[in-house]
């Protein structure tokens, strides 16, 4: 019999900064992890879903122009 407590887990991408892996609890449970930095996200396959739909949502948008700097008013007189 498999023990009960081993986690398998699978490296998805990575890059030299970030990391994505996903881990199959032994309850079944599948969790994403996303490594940024010292802080990683740990998201539950329906917080998964909606995380990957907003950054698809972002990617598929226009980069944002820069604002203008703003400019000021001219003195009065």
């Amino acid at each position: 019999m498999p023990e009960q407590d081993d986690v398998q887990i699978e490296t998805l991408a990575e890059s030299e900064n970030y990391a994505i892996w996903v881990s199959y609890e032994p309850d079944g449970e599948t969790v994403f992890h996303v490594d940024v930095g010292l802080a990683t996200l740990n998201l539950l396959k329906e917080e998964w879903d909606e995380f990957v739909a907003l950054i698809q949502a972002v990617a598929e948008k226009d980069e944002p122009e820069k604002p203008q700097p703003r400019q000021k008013p001219p003195k009065k007189r």
